[in-house]
């Protein structure tokens, strides 16, 4: 649904709509489930529940644990005499499919998935008589453990960040040294040209504000406020599709959205219907539309490959951000910077800070 005036955020509406297709196929009871987290979910979570029951049930009928023919058919009492055994057998069913895309962040997703939809059934969900629709809850037995502390996640990003000076150094190395180290190749000096003011922008906004590669994509141009250093953007698993979140961002970025703003328009020969910030002209196009999430991925690896720091991603912007933000700032307030739903997801920049300052003083010290 789009309520006039309110655009929905363009990977919200192939969520909802992918979701519309998806729901009619689940049980009664799961569908039910889904209405009874709509009003807090995301359509883009929601539907990762409905992938995870879509498995679990698909493996059922695999199994012969279900009489049904259909995924819609398979009764609540099938769920009820499920034994541990084939939980276990569930879970190692997804750790040994052959095209191994199940990591042991996704089990646990899944397992999480489960726990929450059997829960519901048989906490919360009563039949007419006022009694739970599921008399036995198996998943309760089940332990879904937390598959990477904040700590170890900070130990994997040590040394892959850009730190102080890196910073500013990373974003001119964009605008004028990555031409010196194509100069052989044209083709990459001709996009590099025309793509430099736009590519330096985009990766000064991240690593002044922390965005997302998702929010920047889905920014238009009437989303910045520069009087008030603010973007505006639809935050990730809010469900909310009508108010857009205001995002901080550092004067450092000020100039670099003003020098693209400047040439967007005429530069990206962008038709007025464009509301787009960020702007490219595909092969075979004569006018700009709105970049893809793919292709400022690949934009930001390529200046990284070059910059000598290869293992440098949109989300490695983000966080070289966030932990130069928290240095300076507490840690719910770097949590609302982010956008994250968790103080304890927030928690892994206090261990990456805990690094970075013990560096800088014995940079100081070698120094004096």
């Amino acid at each position: 649904m789009i309520i006039e005036g309110f655009p929905m955020n363009l990977q919200k509406r192939k969520d909802r709509e992918e979701l519309d297709k998806r729901i009619p196929r689940m049980p009664w009871y799961i569908e039910k489930f889904m209405n009874y987290k709509l009003p807090d979910l995301s359509p883009s979570s929601l539907l990762e529940y409905i992938r995870d029951y879509e498995a679990f049930l698909s493996w059922l009928m695999a199994e012969g644990l279900t009489t049904a023919d259909t995924m819609s058919n398979v009764p609540l009492e099938d769920l009820e005499r499920l034994h541990m055994d084939s939980v276990d057998n569930f879970r190692m069913f997804l750790a040994t499919k052959r095209d191994n895309a199940n990591t042991r962040t996704t089990i646990s997703r899944k397992l999480s998935s489960l726990r929450s939809l059997f829960h519901y059934l048989s906490q919360i969900a009563e039949d007419e008589n006022f009694y739970p629709l599921l008399k036995r809850n198996v998943m309760a037995k089940v332990s879904v453990k937390r598959t990477q502390k904040p700590k170890d996640t900070a130990a994997k990003l040590e040394g892959k960040l850009l730190q102080e000076q890196e910073i500013i150094e990373f974003i001119n190395y964009i605008k004028q040294d990555y031409a010196h180290d194509v100069a052989a190749n044209k083709q990459a000096i001709y996009s590099h040209e025309l793509n430099k003011i736009r590519d330096s922008c985009i990766v000064s906004l991240i690593l002044n504000s922390g965005l997302r590669v998702s929010e920047l994509v889905n920014l238009n141009i009437d989303d910045t406020d520069f009087k008030k250093r603010l973007l505006y953007v639809f935050r990730k698993g809010k469900n909310d599709d009508t108010f857009k979140t205001p995002v901080y961002f550092r004067q450092d970025a000020v100039p670099d959205l003003e020098q693209y703003l400047a040439q967007r328009d005429t530069h990206y020969k962008a038709p007025k219907k464009e509301k787009a910030l960020f702007l490219a002209i595909a092969n075979g196009k004569k006018e700009g539309s709105r970049m893809t999430k793919r292709a400022i991925q690949e934009m930001v690896m390529k200046y990284a490959k070059r910059f000598g720091k290869p293992y440098l991603s949109v989300h490695k912007l983000r966080h070289s951000f966030a932990t130069d933000y928290y240095l300076s700032n507490d840690l719910y307030k770097t949590q609302e910077q982010l956008g994250h739903a968790s103080p304890e997801t927030t928690q892994i920049y206090a261990h990456l800070t805990d690094k970075t300052m013990a560096e800088a003083i014995d940079r100081r010290k070698e120094d004096s």
